[in-house]
């Protein structure tokens, strides 16, 4: 069969996941265990790598076991309860929350002050219950509203001034639907562009890549947020994109003869994932 493979050179981990997973290997390295808060990167297989190093994954819970133990805080980043929590305990930190959302929280910190001065409402668009949201969320004492899509823009208060901002992970163009709507109704909206600049550049080159081939092949943890949104990307443009885990989820039957395979990943999707991915798919080509 006659096929050319490749992979998408902007596809692979972010920076901020760059970071938390090089920290990791070098505390792991070291020490030989390592407890992070929740899962450091949303792929299963990654978080296996990991695992075999040392990596332990423990949430809120179990942090009444690790009084003088080392834990890492991930890129997503954590909300203030999170550190007053742990220091309480004697917890000493790694955090590697990334640089973008930091200066993100930070924002909405400021803007929660000043919504409480004039009684209005701090409003971020992004997936209920992902860690970099509940992060955000915690920077108002909890009083942020949070919308994870355009029918739930029903649970804002319009009479009241309001402050909108974004996940860093989210899709621009839904971003950008949100807020037309929101201007239509808002009488006082102040809007922060907050996705971070990677991920919309990403999203741009992604379409260019998806465009370019005659198959997708999307490499990506089912539970990666950021997945999701890229994964939809694809499909939008390229019909025949398919978002597996690993090289032996792909079925021949979806490749044809003459095919151009497009190999690309999420923010969470390590390079190696990807360039085995492409090392065994080229092998069982050579069988078929």
């Amino acid at each position: 069969m006659n096929v050319t493979l490749e992979i998408d050179s902007y596809s692979g981990f972010c920076p901020g996941v760059v970071n938390a997973v090089r920290r990791a290997e070098d505390h792991l390295a070291l020490h030989g265990t390592l407890h992070s808060l929740g899962p450091i990167v949303h792929n299963s297989l990654e978080i296996d790598r990991l695992r075999d190093k040392g990596l332990r994954i423990v949430d809120l819970d179990s942090i009444d076991n690790l009084s003088g133990r080392v834990l890492l805080i991930r890129a997503h980043g954590e909300p203030p309860s999170t550190y007053e929590a742990v220091t309480a305990k004697g917890i000493t930190l790694i955090d590697c929350t990334c640089p973008v959302v930091l200066r993100l929280q930070e924002k909405v910190r400021k803007a929660f002050l000043r919504m409480e001065k004039v009684g209005g409402t701090v409003v971020i668009f992004g997936k209920h219950g992902h860690a970099e949201v509940n992060g955000l969320v915690g920077q108002t004492e909890g009083r942020a509203v949070v919308i994870g899509n355009s029918d739930e823009i029903s649970d804002v208060d319009f009479s009241r001034p309001i402050e909108l901002f974004s996940q860093t992970t989210k899709d621009p163009v839904e971003y950008d639907a949100i807020v037309k709507i929101m201007r239509a109704r808002a009488k006082d909206l102040k809007v922060h562009n907050t996705i971070c600049a990677q991920v919309s550049n990403r999203h741009k080159s992604l379409v260019n890549f998806a465009r370019s081939h005659s198959m997708i092949l999307f490499i990506s943890g089912r539970e990666s947020s950021n997945g999701k949104v890229l994964f939809d990307l694809c499909k939008s443009v390229n019909p025949r994109s398919w978002w597996i885990e690993d090289a032996s989820q792909v079925d021949p039957a979806w490749i044809r003869d003459g095919d151009t395979i497009g190999i690309c990943g999420a923010t969470s999707t390590p390079a190696w994932q990807l360039e085995e991915t492409m090392e065994s798919l080229s092998y069982r080509l050579k069988l078929i």
